[in-house]
């Protein structure tokens, strides 16, 4: 059948004369087969073409899940990174209470978490990492660990809480608040002199502020000195027990009188610029055994 012959006649008109034309008949087969190959071809791309445009759109379903999965965690990161900025608040704030109360630090264990201190950026260590299930695994470590410091840092709270109480007066005569409202231009420390520009020690803070700003006192005692001194010009001295004592320079005015007792926030005088100074502030000074120490580790607003 296949090498058989076949002839196939055209005719064009009835009365014209006929072509004919001479096929074998495995080409008959040949077409049939790639007719069919065709079809078979066509029908199997277009049920390829349907599966990829589903895996396709499966892939984009996939990819925007993931990038929300990823800000999820991101945003998770940045919540524990901030809890555990707070922590280091709250242990900072611990230690200036101690140092307050002369409570021994000594006992104070310093717990780092797994892989870093607390304060670490979370972020930077963690979200490089591919997996994302390592990357969550990290997450439950490092809560687990802040859990653990909150519940250390609040029996250490305890213990301040019960060490306060024993010590309410020295806590009172403490100074603990600002003197007044303004902004630090020279810190406690060695600096560079304002007036000869060479290296010297800063015995307090300065604090600027416009002219007659109210100064207050930041704990209770006894006023020691009112009056004017060399380059402090107008100045008043607090007295408040165990050695501690404070010093208030550059004032416009004074409002209190030596020998007077005086509270926490209550007006002692206003800012000013005498003596010898480049601008309206206050030179604020705590001394300990006479000595100068920072004014910083005390104050806690």
């Amino acid at each position: 059948m296949l090498f058989k012959k076949y002839h196939i006649v055209i005719f064009k008109n009835p009365c014209d004369s006929a072509r004919k034309f001479q096929v074998r008949g495995w080409i008959f087969f040949f077409i049939f087969s790639l007719v069919a190959g065709l079809v078979g071809g066509n029908l199997f791309l277009w049920k390829y073409y349907e599966n990829y445009a589903s895996l396709e759109k499966n892939l984009v379903h996939a990819e925007k899940a993931v990038q929300e999965q990823k800000a999820q965690l991101l945003s998770l990161s940045q919540k524990m990174q901030n809890i555990s900025q707070d922590l280091d608040r709250v242990r900072n704030f611990d230690s200036k209470l101690r140092v307050m109360i002369n409570l021994d630090q000594g006992n104070v264990q310093n717990v780092t978490p797994k892989g870093g201190s607390p304060g670490a950026d979370f972020s930077k260590n963690y979200l490089p990492l591919y997996r994302q299930e390592l990357l969550v695994r990290k997450m439950h470590d490092f809560l687990a660990q802040l859990s653990t410091e909150a519940k250390l840092e609040e029996v250490r709270q305890q213990e301040i809480i019960h060490s306060m109480r024993s010590k309410q007066d020295a806590l009172d005569a403490t100074p603990s608040i600002w003197p007044l409202e303004g902004w630090v231009t020279s810190p406690f420390g060695w600096r560079s002199s304002p007036f000869t520009g060479k290296r010297e020690y800063h015995k307090g803070i300065d604090i600027s502020c416009p002219s007659g700003t109210p100064i207050y006192a930041p704990a209770q005692g006894t006023v020691s000195f009112v009056g004017t001194q060399g380059g402090y010009g107008k100045m008043i001295k607090v007295s408040h027990g165990a050695n501690l004592s404070t010093r208030y320079a550059h004032m416009k005015q004074q409002a209190v009188k030596k020998g007077q007792v005086v509270t926490r926030g209550e007006l002692i005088g206003y800012a000013g610029n005498t003596g010898r100074s480049t601008g309206p502030h206050l030179h604020y000074e705590v001394r300990l055994g006479g000595v100068p120490v920072n004014p910083m580790r005390y104050i806690l607003n």
